[in-house]
């Protein structure tokens, strides 16, 4: 499959590794450059980190929910069920922030298991480690700080922990390894984490009902409907048994990520891949399930292997002719190809030296294609927080073409160019489907006020 927008993103920040970024931690920076180092920087080398992971992943998870769940062949089904899903399929092989945290937090689920069931206190060290990893991973682990006290205090044979050192180790190991991102923030006037938090505590009445209403609806759609009726019923099977430390240690997985989603989406818009970190212990609850519900297993995994496999067909060639609406992955993955072609064959004709777009993603993904002696150049405040070139003083008088989405009302700062004169609309589109246009623009470049960066291009192998 192409790679996404946000993928070739994130394969930039791999040319520029940090302790930090504005959007993330730093881990899917880190998988990407192991990747690309092993085999290059095409999309198998960008993504190989991923179907490696959601395989061990897979492993931990058979051996989890053994563990809670012991007896009723709950392993093969959780890992079966989680596999099935589109948000676990199509993640397997695409890489994002999603993917490394989806692997940690399951890790840390598989550790806290093992404890449950030996009572051996070193689980509590992997557990940290891995519960580290995750927040170097995506800033939703945080609620992993919730839901183990939550899991600890409605749990009484497991209080004792808390006079034990295993446990105030792990917490510290998973400081220690979360520390760098911490020492970036405060670099950076806490930038990152302003941007994350500022999304919660929101609350608007007016628009609660449309916003859950996604959050529900996007999550049926990415565990596939089947799966996500089995899910919710394992949580709810969970939450009914807190008094077992298991099903107790499920309860506090999902249930307090899923409350705190509920939060935030009686305010504001929660994105449909933010409760991926629910899906590990919701497939171990519903493997759990037993009765009537057990036959609903093999249905919801056909059903959603036959719907991921769908979606891989779709977003590799692209054999139907769907609309926007019905394709998700002509948004993500469609046209870019064809456009950077005209862009190119634009350029020549024009006499002009670079390209630059002012989105991020456009930025990194035509770096990708266009061809190597076209510059390409990212226009942004963002880009002061990476190690990267300026071209600031390279194109002051040069001529290039700036290319920005039409979803945009606005227009180029005229602060950023001597020049600009618009010269018309291109579309990105596959099989005839539109998936955006753009307007582009000729610029000559000034030395102005908004960072311009040059994005890295793919080494050759």
């Amino acid at each position: 499959m192409p790679l996404a927008p946000d993928e070739a993103y994130y394969w930039v920040w791999s040319k520029a590794l940090a302790p930090g970024y504005l959007d993330h931690p730093p881990m899917v920076a880190l998988w990407i450059r192991a990747g690309t180092t092993l085999l290059g920087d095409g999309a198998l080398g960008v993504r190989l980190l991923a179907p490696l992971s959601a395989a061990l992943g897979s492993v931990l998870l058979f051996r989890a929910a053994e563990d809670l769940v012991p007896g009723r062949n709950a392993g093969a089904i959780a890992a079966g069920l989680l596999n099935a899903t589109l948000l676990f399929g199509v993640g397997a092989v695409t890489m994002t922030p999603d993917t490394p945290i989806l692997f940690f937090w399951t890790a840390t689920l598989f550790a806290l298991a093992r404890l449950t069931r030996t009572a051996d206190g070193r689980w509590w060290l992997l557990a940290g480690a891995a519960a580290g990893c995750a927040l170097a991973s995506k800033y939703t682990a945080a609620l992993l700080g919730i839901a183990i006290p939550v899991w600890l205090a409605a749990t009484p044979n497991l209080r004792p922990w808390l006079r034990r050192w295993h446990l105030w180790a792990a917490a510290a190991l998973a400081g220690t390894i979360f520390l760098p991102v911490v020492l970036w923030n405060a670099d950076h006037d806490w930038i990152s984490f302003a941007k994350q938090g500022g999304r919660t505590g929101a609350f608007d009445p007016s628009r609660a009902v449309q916003f859950l209403g996604e959050l529900i609806g996007g999550q049926i759609a990415l565990a596939t409907p089947i799966i996500a009726l089995l899910c919710a019923a394992g949580m709810l099977a969970a939450v009914r048994n807190w008094r077992d430390p298991a099903w107790t240690l499920l309860a506090a997985l999902t249930a307090v990520p899923a409350v705190v989603f509920l939060q935030h989406a009686l305010g504001d818009r929660v994105q449909a891949n933010w409760p991926a970190i629910l899906y590990p212990g919701a497939a171990i609850a519903a493997a759990g399930l037993t009765g009537r519900w057990r036959r609903l297993i093999a249905p919801g995994m056909a059903l959603g292997l036959a719907l991921t496999f769908l979606a891989w067909t779709q977003a590799s060639i692209a054999p139907l002719a769907l609309p926007m609406r019905l394709d998700p992955t002509l948004l993500r993955q469609g046209g870019w190809d064809s456009l950077a072609t005209t862009l190119d064959a634009t350029a020549r004709r024009d006499g002009a030296t670079y390209i630059a777009s002012d989105n991020y993603s456009h930025a990194a993904l035509l770096a990708r294609l266009l061809p190597p002696d076209l510059p390409v150049y990212g226009l942004e405040p963002r880009w002061s927080l990476f190690a990267l070139p300026d071209a600031r003083h390279l194109i002051a008088g040069q001529s290039g073409l700036l290319v920005r989405s039409a979803r945009r009302d606005d227009v180029p700062d005229e602060a950023d160019w001597s020049t600009i004169d618009r010269l018309g609309l291109l579309d990105r589109a596959r099989n005839g489907m539109t998936a955006e246009t753009f307007r582009l623009y000729r610029v000559v470049g000034r030395d102005g006020a908004t960072p311009i960066a040059i994005m890295p291009r793919p080494n050759a192998r």
